[in-house]
């Protein structure tokens, strides 16, 4: 993979942190975050896998390399999911005892 390359995914994979982040910041208190995960999902969906396909067709990336970024990326939703989780939990437990 060319350096150039590495750079951009670099920065996608930079936006879609920035993008958790975000959406880490904007769970209720209270709970009901269940669709913060479905939105970075949807965030992904429009602007990186479009990017990322592109990317291949102009042969930047191999199936391998488009695969790997992509799997990432959705790690990134799941580990969103988990947090989001853990701290309801813990708000829960911290309002119960």
């Amino acid at each position: 993979m060319e350096e150039n390359v590495r750079k951009e995914l670099e920065t996608l994979k930079g936006m879609v942190l920035n993008w958790k982040k975000d959406y880490l910041g904007w769970a209720p208190p209270d709970g009901g975050w269940e669709y913060l995960p479905r939105e970075l999902l949807e965030e992904i969906e429009t602007h990186i896998s479009p990017y990322i396909r592109r990317m291949y067709e102009c042969d930047y990336l191999s199936p391998s390399e488009v695969r790997e970024f992509m799997e990432s990326c959705y790690l990134q939703v799941e580990d969103l999911r988990n947090t989001l989780g853990e701290i309801e939990a813990e708000q829960l437990s911290a309002k119960g005892g």
